[in-house]
């Protein structure tokens, strides 16, 4: 393990660094799912969710997100999880992110929407590997995931693509986009951020 992040403590005490990393893999990773929301071919399991919120009530995607997030934390952290200020700003960050990225970016139309959907992913990968290694306290869904497998004592596997589908099924019965770039996401994500965590030098899950 890096002795330069410390466990606990650091996790509410950021150096001015680790803090600018933070708000950049954040901002960036709210940005990607815009991207892939704007594209219209599909999203991501959680943004289906938070669609499908939308759609149903008066929030937008991001505010949809912000809720969204702060009952997923609210619920692991009943199974004795322990947050961190990385867990506060992601609740937040990522919904404001993507309703900006909404406001600003305009529809991409024909091969743009392509690009667009790909860029995104691209974009949630680079965040990932950004936010992830400042080790500032795992995201909502990160720590839901940790939670239930201490509870549940099935493999993270198991647990995670439980929770994923879980959302995935529950937004698009509510009214999210469900189509070909879920399923691109869901196939491209996983190398994507494996391969900037072993470019920002991390290359197990020791080192997080």
């Amino acid at each position: 393990m890096n002795d330069d992040y410390p466990p606990a403590v650091s996790r509410w005490r950021p150096s001015p660094g680790r803090l600018a990393q933070l708000l950049i893999g954040l901002w960036l990773f709210g940005t990607g799912e815009g991207l892939i929301v704007l594209a219209g071919l599909g999203n991501s399991p959680w943004t289906v969710l938070a669609q499908g919120v939308s759609v149903q009530t008066p929030l937008s995607i991001g505010a949809a997100t912000i809720l969204i997030s702060a009952i997923v934390v609210a619920a692991w952290s009943l199974l004795r999880e322990i947050p961190g200020l990385g867990t506060v700003l992601n609740a937040v960050l990522v919904g404001i992110a993507i309703d900006v990225t909404l406001e600003v970016f305009p529809s991409p139309t024909g091969a743009w929407r392509v690009v667009s959907l790909l860029g995104g992913i691209a974009l949630v990968a680079l965040a990932s590997g950004l936010y992830l290694t400042t080790r500032l306290g795992p995201g909502p869904r990160d720590g839901l995931m940790t939670g239930m497998v201490r509870r549940t004592g099935r493999s993270f596997r198991v647990v995670r693509v439980t929770i994923e589908l879980s959302a995935l099924l529950i937004g698009a019965l509510l009214g999210g986009t469900v189509g070909v770039g879920t399923i691109a996401f869901a196939l491209l994500i996983g190398p994507g951020v494996h391969a900037m965590l072993h470019a920002f030098g991390h290359t197990s899950a020791e080192d997080l």
